[in-house]
């Protein structure tokens, strides 16, 4: 896995007035290869709606699309993977449902990163490696030298990382030369949030992820 990993935050782009196929449809344009639906207040039915929605939008522009925190919504959206945190369902419990999601872990932490490399999800994200705005009660921000040895770990593993919190474009050299994968809410409106505005600064992480 290599490139950017948006995350649409429904209460971000509600904050911003924008619609989440804006926001879908302009970093598709770059093909990430995930993408991940973040919807904390939502009424289930209608994060529902809104993977089945977005489900043919991804698999045109191959991009694997994964719920946040709800493998049942995955499961009945028929989408790609799930991303669990710390005090959702724990992995080997989804692995025990039907149907075969991709799961990704969220870890703040190198126990918790060693324990969840020990069970080999197909993705790992650590962080915040900065501060960050879009998650309520952050954990304390880890920093960019927590995430070269988490890399390490990773790597000995062998599987993904995915780095998350704060970053910005500035620091994609960075994160491609520790071969993580990084996480995106903020920085993908750090040039406006019109359309095209977003669809460049994705296309310009891809560039620059891609490019080491």
């Amino acid at each position: 896995m290599r490139g950017l990993y948006p995350i649409v935050d429904l209460d971000t782009l509600a904050r911003r007035n924008l619609a989440p196929l804006v926001l879908v449809e302009a970093v598709l344009s770059a093909r990430p290869p995930i993408l991940q639906l973040r919807a904390k207040r939502q009424a289930p039915r209608a994060v529902l709606e809104l993977l089945e929605l977005l489900k043919p939008l991804c698999a045109r522009a191959g991009t694997q699309l994964f719920a946040n925190d709800r493998p049942d919504l995955a499961l009945l959206a028929d989408v790609d993977g799930v991303h669990v945190g710390q005090d959702d369902l724990p992995l080997e419990a989804v692995r025990r449902l039907p149907g075969s999601l991709r799961v990704g872990v969220s870890t703040h932490d190198y126990a918790q990163l060693a324990a969840a490399l020990a069970q080999r999800p197909d993705y790992v994200a650590f962080g915040p490696i900065f501060s960050t705005t879009s998650k309520d009660n952050a954990d304390l921000a880890l920093g960019l030298e927590a995430l070269r040895r988490a890399a390490e770990m990773a790597r000995a593993a062998k599987v993904p990382l995915v780095a998350i919190g704060g970053l910005t474009l500035e620091h994609a050299p960075e994160l491609a030369r520790c071969s993580v994968v990084p996480a995106v809410i903020s920085d993908l409106f750090a040039d406006g949030d019109d359309a095209a505005a977003i669809a460049a600064r994705a296309s310009a992480w891809q560039t620059e992820l891609n490019a080491r």
